[in-house]
């Protein structure tokens, strides 16, 4: 017998310069398509991590890829200017990639790590993939503290790092050189992984960073990861087929899932053999185009009338790719029908088994396929009386978003609807709109007419104020011949504008709209619902009484988008918007477009919500407009039922 061959070539390189060269060579592939894995490193650098993965940056930033001196660099780099949004823009490439590829980040020790943290959470939450490698303090402790290290009395191997270990799928701290390889291996596992991928955290030490080691060369060989596409069991498929025939008015609810598992085709396949209708979450909004028969839009409390009645009439409920959120459900009060159930096709079996549902455990794309081919072999269809329902109603509301969309005085501050509304005249199905947080989801849910699988782009799960724009630098970098659109909320925009000056500094055209109403818009109206009486939500100078109910603040929006460096077009009426609005559209740089929309404590025009959402009032209070509140509040929890 002879024995096995093993290479014992070794390149000596630093702990920075192996992960570095590791992370290029790693690559992702699906249905036969191959990616890069890692497509560039953010960085801010500080003593933690500037002769460390600093120095590693700098040598594969400019050393060419392929052999050739025209080739791309080993690692692109990209400069940031907020350790968040970083991770903000990683996780915009990730999900316009379908989590195939992603950005790595790298922070300083101290503020520069803690401040991954609400990305982070923000990445994990949404399933979506984006490699975080922080610097750490010293393994060896020559001097102990440093600076910015974090003391523990009661353990000495915490570092403030380790707030990133709730929030990340996978973390790791590095302390000798050899314990990369492993480490590295995993980290790449989990960001593969459809069901575990989020957020992976590997923390990193300063000192280790920059010690040398004798390398294994096939630590640096190209690796592929496969991403799955698991099938459904048969048993499984055999029981969600016999639910689907059982049921008379099914509704399916697409979330998340439909988009990463590239299954929109096969959803669209199976409402056109079935007829059953389809809502969609925040995240899964876009699995079919606005003008599809079988399309309803969004569901739950920022949903429309036609999708959240058909909620309330379900005898069967076809999850596909979706998490249940709270704003899904309507906080458990919106499938009400007696003896509803629930088919939950998922990869994921923690979300398969949501409310007490029948689970069908498969890729998105599979099961949607195994389960046409199915219901096809049968000749199953939606009754026809329940087709004619759903598509009567949903003509009605599409009645009710021209209403809200319809500008006809040209010499009129545009509402917010109708902002949208002039986005809509003018946008195609390449245009990608991206937002998060305030007012504008449960309008855009509501309101948006999509028009391609990938259009839109609102972050709901972790609903982040701030994301916006780095996300929007992220995602043209994934898509970029494409037109995309950072909608953004005068709150919003003072969370976080910094990253204006990347796109600026890489000519990355992104577009920006402010949306400037004097406040917290959303949470202003939510506070009035709850007797809270809109307080502290109007950017407003204080009044005699100490609330803030005086002048209007003087923040100038537009001036600070252009004192970073961005073109910035002012509109100040509906004519003028849809003038600025087509001249950014064929923008070729970074471009802002300023409009001043109605003030907080005015209503947007949009239709109200069409289900409820919990949000606990006070349950004793001498304020009249709390104490009605709180009976509201009451009347809506009765409602509410858990599926067992």
């Amino acid at each position: 017998m002879t024995e096995p061959k093993t290479s014992t070539a070794t390149t000596r390189l630093t702990v920075a310069q192996a992960l570095v060269r590791f992370l290029a060579a790693q690559y992702t592939e699906r249905d036969g398509v191959r990616r890069r894995l890692i497509g560039a490193t953010w960085g801010i650098f500080g003593h933690g991590n500037v002769a460390g993965l600093g120095q590693a940056l700098l040598e594969y930033a400019t050393v060419p890829s392929g052999g050739t001196p025209s080739g791309p660099p080993v690692m692109p780099y990209h400069q940031g200017r907020n350790e968040q949004a970083m991770v903000h823009a990683a996780v915009g490439y990730a999900r316009q990639s379908h989590r195939l590829s992603t950005h790595a980040v790298t922070t300083s020790i101290g503020p520069g790590a803690t401040n991954l943290v609400t990305g982070a959470a923000l990445a994990t939450i949404n399933h979506l993939p984006v490699l975080l490698l922080p610097g750490d303090i010293f393994a060896t402790r020559p001097a102990d503290p440093v600076l910015q290290q974090l003391e523990v009395p009661y353990a000495g191997d915490v570092s403030v790092n380790d707030c990133l270990r709730p929030v990340s799928k996978y973390f790791d701290r590095v302390m000798r050189p050899e314990a990369l390889i492993p480490a590295a291996l995993q980290a790449m596992r989990v960001l593969t992984d459809p069901v575990e991928t989020g957020a992976v955290t590997l923390a990193l030490p300063q000192d280790v960073q920059a010690e040398a080691y004798d390398w294994p060369q096939e630590f640096f060989a190209d690796r592929v990861w496969a991403v799955r596409r698991p099938g459904a069991d048969p048993e499984e498929l055999a029981a969600a087929v016999r639910a689907v025939r059982d049921a008379r008015r099914p509704l399916v609810v697409a979330g998340g899932g439909v988009h990463h598992s590239e299954a929109e085709e096969a959803l669209k396949e199976f409402a056109d053999t079935t007829r059953i209708p389809v809502a969609s979450t925040q995240a899964g909004k876009g699995s079919l185009t606005w003008d599809h028969p079988a399309d309803v839009g969004g569901i739950g409390h920022t949903g429309t009338a036609t999708a959240c009645e058909l909620a309330r009439t379900a005898d069967l409920v076809i999850g596909v790719g979706t998490r249940y959120t709270d704003f899904t459900t309507a906080s458990g009060t919106l499938f009400s029908a007696q003896g509803v159930r629930f088919l939950n096709l998922n990869i994921a079996p923690f979300d398969g088994h949501k409310m007490s549902g029948q689970p069908l455990i498969a890729d998105a794309r599979t099961g949607l396929e195994a389960l046409t081919e199915s219901l096809a072999m049968h000749g199953h269809r939606a009754e026809p009386a329940y087709v004619t329902d759903y598509t009567d109603d949903k003509e009605r509301w599409e009645h009710r978003v021209d209403a809200a969309y319809e500008a006809d005085e040209p010499d009129t501050r545009p509402t917010q609807p109708q902002v949208l509304g002039l986005l809509d005249e003018l946008v195609t199905g390449d245009d990608i709109l991206i937002n998060a947080a305030g007012s504008l989801p449960g309008d855009l849910h509501k309101l948006w007419r999509t028009r391609s699988r990938d259009q839109y782009h609102v972050e709901y799960g972790y609903s982040c104020m701030g994301y916006e724009i780095p996300a929007s630098i992220g995602v043209r970098m994934a898509a970029p011949d494409r037109p995309v659109w950072a909608l953004v909320g005068d709150g919003t925009y003072l969370m976080m504008p910094t990253e204006i000056v990347s796109a600026v500094q890489e000519g990355i055209a992104i577009k920006v709209v402010i949306l400037q109403n004097h406040g917290y818009a959303s949470i202003g109206g939510l506070s009035e619902t709850v007797g809270a009486e809109r307080f502290a939500t109007a950017y407003r100078h204080r009044s005699e009484d100490g609330t803030f109910t005086g002048r209007p603040l003087p923040v100038d929006l537009a001036a600070n988008a252009a004192s970073l460096g961005m073109r910035v077009l002012r509109a100040k009426t509906v004519r003028d918007l849809r003038a600025a609005l087509a001249e950014a559209r064929a923008a070729d740089t970074p471009i802002c477009v300023h409009v001043e929309t109605e003030t907080a404590d005015t209503v947007t025009g949009a239709p109200p919500a069409q289900a409820w959402w919990d949000v606990p009032v006070a349950e004793t209070a001498t304020r009249w407009s709390a104490v009605k509140a709180r009976e509201v509040y009451d009347r809506h929890a009765a409602t509410r039922r858990r599926h067992l």
